[in-house]
């Protein structure tokens, strides 16, 4: 009798991507974010601006709500919500990420990477200090972006990579691959 094959092919786990190294980049992502978090709040005073460049600065803010502010006026409610919907998030891209094939799937699991180590970034705030911090400002003039941080950043890139794979490269990919 034939030994059974060391590459799990029997037990329904060959090809699949060893969930570690695409952990590693979450957790780079999650560390940047919150050093770079850390570095604000403690270099900064809350609103205090630092001009970097003609359109960009440095800001501390505070945001209670979601992206662009929304809901940031509630009561407090939203936190908790936010709370829970980026603890839900996470637990589905960690499922989704571990269910990548080996091959064919790096923009995709980087994606996904990338987006569970921002919304760990934020939620890890929203559960220390009930708000997320805030720093990077880009403006024109009158017109200014809302602040954003690393978290926001990679949560941003993430989806786009997630969105790229689904609406490009999956249109792209040979039938029954």
């Amino acid at each position: 009798m034939a030994a059974p094959p060391l590459d799990g092919a029997q037990d329904g786990t060959a090809g699949r991507r060893p969930l570690l190294g695409w952990l590693v980049v979450t957790l780079v992502v999650l560390a940047l974010d919150q050093f770079t978090k850390f570095e604000v709040t403690q270099s900064l005073d809350l609103y205090q601006r630092v001009p970097i460049l003609p359109f960009f600065d440095l800001v501390r803010l505070h945001n209670t709500g979601a992206a662009f502010s929304l809901l940031a006026g509630a009561s407090g409610w939203q936190n908790w919500l936010f709370m829970a919907v980026a603890a839900s998030v996470s637990a589905g891209v960690l499922w989704w990420l571990a269910q990548l094939p080996r091959r064919g799937k790096t923009l995709l699991a980087l994606g996904l990477a990338l987006l569970l180590g921002g919304a760990l970034g934020n939620l890890i705030d929203r559960v220390l200090y009930g708000y997320v911090v805030d720093f990077i400002l880009l403006y024109y003039g009158d017109w200014s972006y809302p602040a954003f941080n690393v978290a926001d950043s990679a949560i941003t890139g993430g989806v786009a990579l997630v969105l790229f794979d689904g609406l490009v490269l999956e249109r792209r990919a040979p039938a029954g691959s």
